[in-house]
């Protein structure tokens, strides 16, 4: 049973923040300070994404464990959803099926968010709050920056084109030794 009253229990959950949440403010500070620049909640994208890298052409969505689902498993039993509580997000005793439901719309919102925003060329990458814990946050953050580096050079990849028509790639020669 919940030990908070009905009331108490609305103003926390109403306290609860969409924007400059702990995690995000994390990954914004560790992107600016490495020379990373985005915009933050960009409105013309599906989802208002959380950062917004367009030379980068990507989308990087912070999400919280228990609003999202993270590792959760949603199962369909007896005309009805399921669902199990994960390490990093447990799902409340009471009012279970209201919680259930709204897990399940919002990973299927951004499920569909993400399959919007790949069909108009932009990169999503989720990060979640979990794998910003102070054990794991480092190796977290590297990893993304790594991701960011890799897509923008796979975008701007030159095409390695033969120099006439119909003729094959003749080694260039060296200019220095190796």
């Amino acid at each position: 049973m919940d030990r908070l009253t009905a009331e108490q229990r609305h103003t926390n959950m109403a306290a609860i923040r969409s924007k400059d949440t702990k995690p995000e403010m994390i990954v914004r500070r560790w992107l600016w300070r490495r020379g990373f620049r985005y915009r933050l909640n960009h409105r013309r994208l599906p989802g208002h994404p959380d950062l917004v890298l367009r030379k980068y052409r990507t989308c990087i969505f912070v999400n919280g464990c228990f609003w999202h689902g993270h590792h959760v498993d949603l199962q369909f039993d007896d005309l009805r959803f399921t669902i199990g509580s994960s390490a990093c997000c447990k799902i409340p005793k009471t009012n279970r099926e209201f919680w259930v439901a709204k897990i399940r719309r919002n990973k299927e919102r951004d499920k569909e968010e993400q399959r919007r925003l790949a069909q108009m060329g932009w990169h999503c990458i989720t990060v979640w709050e979990c794998e910003l814990k102070p054990s794991k946050r480092e190796e977290t953050l590297e990893s993304l920056a790594f991701t960011l580096n890799h897509i923008w050079l796979q975008d701007h990849q030159v095409a390695h084109l033969p120099m006439h028509a119909g003729e094959e790639e003749a080694p260039m020669p060296m200019a220095a030794e190796e």
